[in-house]
């Protein structure tokens, strides 16, 4: 767990419990093909060798690496251990799928670098860099929380944001609250002793 103090808030970042399979989901540019004896992965997992499979002509698509050791890792690039790692398959999109999502024109290297965003993705997955944040008060009330959040980096997760934007949120809403009663204060003559401070 790792607690974050921002403008007299508290975010409490944890790993997410029930997080969901991006590939099962979500939709999906690239289509993964897995083969694994002891592990489902990916979209599919054919009955055929990887030799037998019939990839379309016109697909874009990149290897697929498991590195199996206390855990699994999934990368477009190879591990280099040749004992615990290997490739498992391949991730590939047709230039008919490209031409139904509006991204006929890209370059084979931007197809490849989405491609790679989404095994990113399900790597995370796989490793558990899945994480929720919950906001407590200076009372420690839960305030809000989201979860959903994939990658270690958080800044680039969107998690961080997404917490700090709801606390200035709430901050405003708290700001408008006083200042609509103190007009209504200095509308009725109310004195200062008998005016509650504003506090964040």
């Amino acid at each position: 767990m790792e607690t974050i103090n921002y403008n007299g808030y508290t975010i409490k970042i944890m790993q997410d419990q029930d997080d969901m399979n991006p590939r099962t989901e979500w939709d999906n540019l690239g289509t993964m093909v897995c083969w694994h004896r002891r592990y489902k992965l990916g979209d599919e997992q054919p009955s055929c060798s990887p030799d037998e499979y019939d990839l379309p002509d016109n697909a874009i698509s990149l290897p697929l690496y498991l590195y199996d050791h206390s855990g699994i890792t999934m990368s477009t690039a190879p591990f280099n251990d040749r004992w615990d790692s290997g490739q498992v398959g391949f991730i590939y999109v047709t230039k008919e799928k490209l031409q139904a999502e509006g991204l006929g024109d890209k370059t084979k290297d931007e197809i490849e670098s989405y491609l790679r965003a989404e095994v990113e993705t399900y790597d995370d997955y796989l490793t558990g860099a899945v994480y929720q944040y919950i906001i407590l008060d200076s009372e420690d009330n839960i305030i809000d929380s989201c979860s959903g959040f994939f990658g270690y980096d958080h800044e680039k997760s969107g998690l961080l944001t997404n917490a700090k934007d709801e606390i200035n949120a709430i901050l405003k809403k708290k700001r408008q609250k006083h200042f609509s009663q103190l007009k209504e204060w200095i509308k009725h003559s109310v004195p200062l002793y008998a005016r509650k401070p504003y506090c964040q």
